[in-house]
């Protein structure tokens, strides 16, 4: 079969580009593109994306070849019917390496009809890293190349007001626009860019935190023979997603206006304060998520499916669940009882094979946004320590090592978290393992040290995981901290 193209897709219109991506993986690809395609489909929105690989290795070559497209396939459960779908998504308009090059990354700033910049570069994309300078083609960080382009922006329209952008970052932090926004003040101040830029910027641009919500296992490599099946062209960027989706965007009526998804069938929902549904869905399915990972993986399960359908693994994150995280959340408990069955189920959706190994990138960072709030309410709730996440915790740790029963675990993190871990498991004292790694507080902004019995804890679990796996050791781990 011959890769698709938009020669032979037919497709001959070209749409202007009025959003800047940074981020071009399996997210936002089965998340913001499927949107913008929606509005595009059913509110006449006309807008085209430019996607700008934030890192100086991705998939820009990828989706070049294709001229954009890719096939999304989305699949899951609606009150007990199962639902099957598939899109050719067309509005990538073309993708940037700044890295590669960067005046093509600074003309997208020029682009007249540009109106929206949109990001996913995980939770780790937004930080602020000091050596960044506006001479770097491109600077490390994302909201340094972020300043660059808005700058560029500014100065090419002459400070015009209507040029203004609407910028949503889609990273899973908490008040993720108005960190990024002051990460982004804070290099203008550095750069010397000048009060009228930042005049520009707080009154021209605005800026908006989100939540976002899907289910993205991405491509399907195990499976590939059955979905190739499904098309009558070659597509190598082929995208699953769960047909769940849920996007929260604080914002107004001009907002609104802006992106009519009132338009369309998708629970968009643009409203003046989103901390209940961030906290809700951070807690519960994300936490989970990244709970179960390194626990999961360890004991020997591959998938997310695997893991809530072992009877073992299953019922150590149903108690995870229901008697630990949900207690720490100040809300309706049938409420949360009620949502986190849906999350189970969505878990166990027997069309998506999402593996663990792909939820595992950065887990460090996760576990601190994720876990180690639920891990820490409920300290203060109950005055002690949640024994499954206490011990998701400590496999947490292990799987850090790097290697289980002579394999290679699939730990993808920074340099600096992995040469830390390498460090710490040159040694076999499981004390200082759990002391050192609970005091970085580079890791965690705190001393998690000052925790009652926490390290105690901690050194039991990674003693019992060690001498008897993971099911035997949690069985052992209950007992010794009794």
């Amino acid at each position: 079969m011959e890769k698709i193209n938009r020669s032979n897709a037919g497709l001959t219109e070209k749409l202007p580009i009025k959003i800047v991506q940074f981020g071009e993986g399996n997210f936002l690809r089965a998340f913001v593109e499927y949107a913008i395609q929606k509005l595009n489909q059913n509110a006449d929105f006309n807008a085209g994306i430019a996607v700008v690989q934030p890192i100086d290795k991705g998939l820009v070559n990828m989706i070049n070849a294709q001229d954009g497209l890719y096939t999304l396939f989305m699949k899951g459960v609606k009150k007990g019917e199962e639902i099957q779908e598939k899109e050719l998504i067309t509005n990538i308009v073309k993708a940037i390496d700044p890295y590669a090059s960067f005046q093509d990354y600074l003309a997208l700033a020029k682009e007249e009809e540009l109106a929206f910049i949109i990001s996913n570069t995980t939770e780790a994309g937004i930080e602020y890293i000091a050596s960044d300078l506006p001479t770097m083609q491109p600077p490390v960080s994302f909201p340094a190349k972020l300043t660059v382009l808005l700058h560029e922006r500014f100065k090419h329209f002459n400070s015009a007001a209507d040029k203004g952008l609407t910028i949503i970052p889609c990273e899973l932090i908490n008040y993720n626009s108005d960190t990024l926004k002051e990460i982004v003040f804070k290099y203008s101040a550095d750069w010397k860019l000048g009060a009228e830029f930042e005049a520009w910027l707080t009154n021209s641009c605005s800026w908006h935190n989100t939540l976002v919500d899907r289910i993205v296992p991405g491509y399907p490599k195990d499976q590939i023979e059955e979905y190739n099946a499904q098309l009558d062209y070659k597509d190598d960027l082929i995208v699953s997603a769960e047909t769940f989706f849920l996007w929260v965007i604080e914002g107004d009526d001009k907002l609104k206006a802006k992106l009519p998804f009132d338009k369309t069938d998708l629970d968009v929902k643009i409203i003046s304060d989103m901390q209940p549904y961030r906290t809700r869905k951070v807690r519960i399915l994300n936490g989970a998520h990244t709970a179960m990972v390194p626990f999961s993986l360890l004991y020997g399960n591959e998938t997310v499916k695997e893991t809530v359908d072992n009877p073992f693994t299953g019922d150590f994150i149903n108690k995870a669940l229901f008697e630990e995280i949900n207690e720490t959340l100040n809300m309706d408990k049938a409420e949360l009882a009620s949502f986190s069955e849906e999350i189970l189920d969505r878990f166990r959706n027997p069309f998506i094979k999402h593996l663990l190994s792909s939820i595992a990138l950065n887990s460090i960072s996760k576990f601190k946004v994720r876990v180690l709030p639920s891990l820490t309410g409920y300290v203060d709730v109950h005055g002690k320590l949640p024994v499954h996440l206490t011990f998701a915790f400590a496999a947490l740790i292990r799987f850090y090592k790097g290697t289980w029963n002579g394999q290679d675990l699939p730990v993808n993190d920074s340099e600096d978290i992995t040469t830390f871990f390498n460090g710490l498991w040159k040694s076999d004292d499981y004390e200082k393992i759990a002391r050192l790694t609970l005091q970085n507080k580079n890791f965690w902004d705190e001393d998690l040290t000052e925790i009652p019995g926490l390290t105690r804890a901690i050194t039991i679990a990674l003693e019992e995981i060690d001498s008897n796996g993971i099911e035997a050791g949690f069985a052992k781990f209950q007992e010794r901290i009794k």
